[in-house]
């Protein structure tokens, strides 16, 4: 199936690694133009040229920086239709920051899971659904997770945010509907990569354990992997969705009920 994607320019916050990763490249095999972007400079570095040697250095760009705060965002979209081309797609990725269980959680802990989870998903959507409107019209994807949909053991402040921004997703796209920009949310389940938390608890001296739980919660009994949420994302991000707007697609291996 074409998506339609060959040439669209779509900006990624957080594409060094992981799910951002498993994005970029399936939207590169689909012919897009992609913009990656994350917090550290020699990470992404490293995935550009890996992703310009393999489809071509026209295809990739890349700008480092804290895209959980608006100075940057507004700079790497600002620099991106300039130096790349007009956005048609975004998406907000920008990772979990590290919590604790429970109510032993501090202000500073509580303020940047926030920034991180949370205000970067807002302030993206904030700077680049007005450009892809103005280019046209395209499509706003989140990046959320199961921990928003149902409460599962995470950290107050990971279940929190996520929820939130599900919410943000489904009240941005009634918003949003009319400016020919769709707005949707992807929560993904056990996502495994390398350097992943999945990939340490899975292999460490406690992996027999962690097995057994994903052979029980999981009815697929396995991981995901990145580029899993990559040709989930690539579709919503496609006009192959045109008449999808506001959904918050589990991709989980049926683990929530």
């Amino acid at each position: 199936m074409d998506l339609g994607l060959k040439d669209k320019v779509i900006f990624i916050a957080g594409a060094s690694r992981g799910i951002g990763h498993g994005i970029a490249e399936v939207l590169l095999e689909e012919g897009a133009k992609v913009a990656l972007t994350a917090r550290g400079p020699e990470a992404l570095a490293e995935t550009k040229a890996d992703f310009a040697k393999r489809f071509g250095k026209d295809k990739v760009w890349s700008f480092a920086g804290d895209l959980t705060q608006t100075g940057p965002i507004e700079a790497a979209l600002e620099a991106c239709e300039k130096e790349f081309g007009p956005v048609t797609g975004a998406v907000a990725n920008v990772g979990l920051s590290p919590s604790p269980l429970g109510f032993d959680v501090s202000d500073e802990e509580w303020q940047a899971g926030l920034d991180q989870n949370l205000n970067s998903a807002f302030r993206l959507a904030r700077g680049a659904i007005p450009r892809i409107q103005k280019n046209g019209g395209g499509s706003f994807l989140f990046i959320s997770s199961i921990a928003g949909l149902a409460a599962l053991g995470s950290p107050l402040i990971y279940g929190a945010t996520k929820a939130g921004v599900n919410h943000l997703s489904t009240s941005a796209a009634r918003f949003a509907a009319d400016t020919k920009v769709r707005v949707n949310t992807i929560a993904p389940g056990n996502i495994i990569f390398p350097g992943s938390t999945w990939e340490k608890q899975s292999t460490g001296p406690r992996a027999d354990a962690w097995w057994r739980w994903i052979k029980r919660e999981v009815p697929m009994k396995r991981f995901g992997q990145p580029r899993e949420i990559g040709d989930a994302a690539a579709y919503l991000l496609s006009e192959r969705a045109s008449f999808i707007n506001g959904a918050v697609l589990a991709v989980d291996g049926g683990q929530t009920r």
